[in-house]
């Protein structure tokens, strides 16, 4: 009987459509699921597509040919697809500065399979992400070299690093603005050195890098530290040396603690720091003061010579805890000497004392924004924040005092020259007022100077005509200024009567906006504007140097070093 009515309607999952009458209408049947209607011809294969297409986990027994395919039963992955999977755990790993051997762990392979849903993948092997990172060293660098020729300047930073397996390294990075006006910062290269740092080692170093990126041409500035070998290597190359800003500051800091009175003060801070940090059963007893007093548990702060404010967090951390420390001391047996509130105070001027270097150092040390045209404005802040007031006690005094001269001592070392240019051609500092009103107008004349440089040198065609030719050098032999020359003062007017932005816009989108109106000084704004303040971006790089080349990576090969450190730092915006 026609298959059993069609196998009973697929087992009950349709019905026949009854009609007014009572009778049955054996040309409509009635889905169970879903009371949706269908025309019945004797064939069940529209009925079959209805089950799995809308009731599929209900309609499985009944038709399990064509059932919908589950996740167990996923096809392998494609060629494409597990090339384009190898090309990012590569990607990740040079990024996120992973062991290469990361791909032979089991749990990383039981990761993947779940997130591939495929239970037959395998990781790629350790030479085949070997071999990707290095393609993808070799594109990236092609961007790289790629921003580079667009470029017409190129400032660098620079400085010296010691691996955990003592092997010494030179990080470069490279600071430029774009076409568009934008900032762009990236690594060139963690270079391994073998000679000595002699200054002529150092010069031949810093050549050999521009060299190898064929900038040699471009390099406007090289900033480093203002250790003696440096600075004697800058007075060999044929680039401006752009000493670090916030090493200057950070000596002065240091200079300024150790001629004041509050070293003794300092000294106990360290001692009180180092009882809760050497020991869990003090540091326990410390949380649990906190606790009780409603505050929040924080471990306290020992200050590094090495490390930039440091010795500011140490205060303000043992501050916000004074009185959680000084009852947990109270519980204990120590031999600790204890901070008296006169010394109390000293650590509440101090923090008042530190905090704008902070805040400047931060401010110096950023490489997303333009950093070089702040420095004469944050040093004359400085010295405004440093001046003497009738209510600052003996040891307040001589720190201010001395802060300020060794401050004006480091600043006559530094390419203050190169600084006044910069300061005036920032839209939101051009005023001046970081700059000494007598020097004022030599800026200006200086920039005049620079653009009549820059400016193209126009030379006589034979159209010309010996008279036209012979007027311009009468020209040229008189007092009188020439036009070319008075087009250039025009243009230093034109800029100068322009108002000065707010301290919060970019100065590059400023000039992204009127380049077209002041042509000339664009282009040296494109110049100075990109020298960054400070060698920070370098120390940045070795931060990362220092998370490749660990204890289970110190044989890693220079070369190897090299690609991954550069690849982490490219990849980080990515």
């Amino acid at each position: 009987m026609e298959k059993q009515e069609q196998d009973g309607l697929l087992d009950g999952e349709f019905k026949y459509k009854k009609n007014i009458d009572g009778t049955i209408n054996k040309r409509v049947v009635i889905c169970t699921h879903c009371s949706k209607e269908f025309q019945f011809h004797r064939s069940n294969s529209t009925l079959k597509y209805h089950l799995n297409a809308k009731h599929a986990f209900v309609g499985a027994a009944a038709s399990p040919g064509l059932r919908q395919t589950t996740l167990s039963e996923r096809r392998p992955l494609g060629k494409s697809s597990l090339d384009k999977l190898t090309d990012n755990i590569a990607k990740w790993i040079a990024k996120d500065c992973r062991p290469l051997s990361i791909v032979e762990d089991k749990g990383f392979a039981d990761v993947l399979k779940v997130a591939s849903q495929d239970a037959s993948y395998k990781p790629p092997a350790r030479s085949t992400i070997t071999i990707r990172i290095h393609e993808l060293y070799e594109t990236e660098k092609k961007k790289k070299e790629e921003a580079l020729v667009h470029t017409e300047c190129v400032a660098l930073t620079g400085d010296h690093w010691t691996s955990l397996s003592n092997d010494n390294y030179l990080g470069v990075t490279a600071h430029l603005i774009t076409e568009a006006w934008g900032l762009t910062s990236f690594a060139l290269t963690i270079m391994k050195t073998e000679e000595r740092h002699f200054a002529e080692a150092c010069a031949e170093q810093f050549q050999t890098v521009a060299r190898r990126w064929r900038i040699e041409e471009k390099v406007t500035t090289v900033g480093t530290d203002s250790a003696r070998n440096m600075i004697a290597a800058a007075r060999i190359m044929p680039f401006n040396h752009m000493p670090c800003t916030a090493h200057i500051l950070q000596r002065c800091i240091t200079v300024s603690l150790a001629d004041s009175g509050f070293v003794t003060a300092l000294a106990k801070c360290r001692k009180i720091v180092g009882h809760f940090k050497h020991s869990p059963a003090n540091t326990a007893e410390l949380n649990a003061e906190q606790v009780s007093l409603g505050r929040k548990q924080e471990p306290l702060a020992q200050d590094v010579p090495t490390r930039w404010n440091s010795t500011l967090e140490m205060v303000k951390r043992l501050i916000r805890n004074q009185t959680a420390v000084t009852a947990t001391l109270d519980k204990q047996k120590h031999k600790l000497v204890l901070l008296t509130p006169p010394e109390w105070d000293k650590l509440q001027r101090l923090e008042t004392l530190l905090e704008p270097c902070r805040y400047v150092t931060e401010l110096l040390g950023g490489e997303a924004y333009v950093s070089c045209s702040v420095v004469l404005p944050a040093f004359c802040h400085l010295r405004r924040v440093m001046e003497v007031t009738d209510e600052d006690p003996a040891y307040v005094v001589r720190f201010k005092e001395k802060f300020k001269e060794d401050l004006a001592s480091c600043q006559e070392h530094t390419n203050y020259a190169w600084l006044q240019i910069a300061t005036a051609l920032d839209p939101r500092f051009k005023d001046l007022r970081s700059v000494p009103k007598t020097d004022r107008e030599a800026v200006w004349t200086t920039l005049a100077g620079m653009l009549h440089e820059d400016s193209p040198r126009r030379s006589h065609t034979a159209e010309e005509g010996p008279a036209k030719k012979r007027l311009s050098l009468l020209q040229m032999d008189s007092d009188s200024e020439s036009e070319e020359e008075v087009q250039q003062d025009r243009a230093i007017q034109r800029y100068r009567a322009e108002p000065c932005t707010a301290l919060e816009d970019c100065p590059l989108q400023w000039w992204a906006a009127h380049a077209g109106a002041h042509s000339q000084l664009a282009r040296l704004a494109r110049r100075y504007l990109a020298t960054p303040a400070s060698t920070v971006p370098c120390e940045r790089l070795f931060s990362v140097a220092g998370h490749i080349v660990n204890k289970k990576r110190s044989a890693l090969h220079s070369e190897n070093v090299d690609k991954l450190v550069c690849l982490s730092n490219w990849l980080k915006d990515e």
